[in-house]
């Protein structure tokens, strides 16, 4: 779908065809002239979804270099959310309940960046599993690099928030087998 410049268009976010450059409009604009090339062709678009100028995060198979040294680094069994930021590596511990992920202030785990609403996923851990819904979030919850609106967790599933990918570490019983394993070989 294509609108022509100069035409009425909704709400919302489009990408110009031919060079993807965003531009937003609201109820009742005009479709410009693309700022960036000139161009009068758009289709419509999230505007922090993904564009032909950058592909977007890569989820299968393209485990991080720091995964590997978070998940040594962890002393407890548990469920953690691992993830880089402002090329820092965080790692939050689950606890049981409900764990708000998204721009809030009230945010358990908050991303001060305009790719994540302010109520985006919610994860969900018990003594039996641990679960992700998507809190009603703009640009989605994307579970292994499919859209999701409810999936159980599994260790070493990714989760994309904005442009954001989280890693969820599940350990059980690595921690005290190893501490065992230690102490008979001293």
């Amino acid at each position: 779908m294509s609108f022509e410049a100069g035409t009425l268009a909704g709400a919302g976010s489009f990408r110009c065809e031919e060079c993807d450059f965003a531009v937003a409009l609201h109820p009742g604009d005009e479709v410009p002239a693309c700022p960036s090339c000139g161009g009068d062709r758009f289709r419509p678009s999230s505007l922090f979804g993904e564009s032909r100028a950058g592909p977007a995060p890569t989820m299968e198979g393209a485990e991080p270099d720091w995964l590997d040294g978070a998940r040594d680094a962890l002393v407890r069994d548990g469920d953690y959310l691992a993830f880089e930021d402002d090329d820092r590596v965080r790692v939050v511990s689950l606890q049981d309940g409900w764990t708000r992920v998204g721009r809030s202030l009230s945010a358990h785990v908050r991303f001060d960046d305009p790719t994540v609403s302010r109520r985006h996923m919610l994860v969900y851990r018990d003594a039996e599993s641990a679960k992700v819904l998507d809190d009603r979030s703009l640009n989605g919850v994307f579970h292994n690099g499919d859209r999701t609106e409810f999936a159980d967790l599994s260790d070493g599933d990714t989760l994309a928030v904005g442009r954001f990918t989280l890693h969820f570490v599940h350990l059980a019983g690595e921690r005290s087998a190893q501490a065992a394993a230690g102490a008979a070989g001293s």
